[in-house]
């Protein structure tokens, strides 16, 4: 197991949402052809496919503010991180968001193998 894990996990959580706020489409080259993104619980297999739901997204800005981030290393180097935070898109409300990965070393570099996000929806 990768005892660099809580570092390689925080390190991508900054990465990753500030691309994802200043430019979507950038976060393809996280992705391989095997990765997969369950998005509200829609699933989406490969760069081209996760970076089209996510550019297709009905709003023009965001802002991610990470409330907890957690690590765990995996047997295979890997590293699984659950994310906890809010989001605020254009002129909507904070939504509070869940996000887990599963990040994958190639050998010289990690990349996401599995994405699920969902929004934390309060019913009333």
């Amino acid at each position: 197991m990768n005892p660099q894990f809580d570092s390689i996990g925080r390190q991508f959580v900054d990465f990753y949402y500030k691309a994802f706020d200043e430019n979507r489409s950038t976060l393809a080259a996280l992705y391989r052809p095997e990765s997969m993104m369950t998005f509200e619980g829609a699933q989406h297999q490969g760069p081209e496919a996760i970076v089209q739901k996510l550019v297709s997204l009905p709003f023009q800005k965001v802002q991610h503010v990470v409330t907890t981030v957690d690590c765990q290393p995996t047997v295979d180097f890997g590293v699984l991180v659950m994310v906890v935070g809010q989001l605020k898109t254009d002129e909507d409300p904070i939504h509070g968001f869940s996000q887990t990965f599963i990040l994958k070393n190639d050998g010289s570099n990690y990349y996401v193998l599995s994405d699920i996000f969902r929004l934390v929806v309060h019913s009333a």
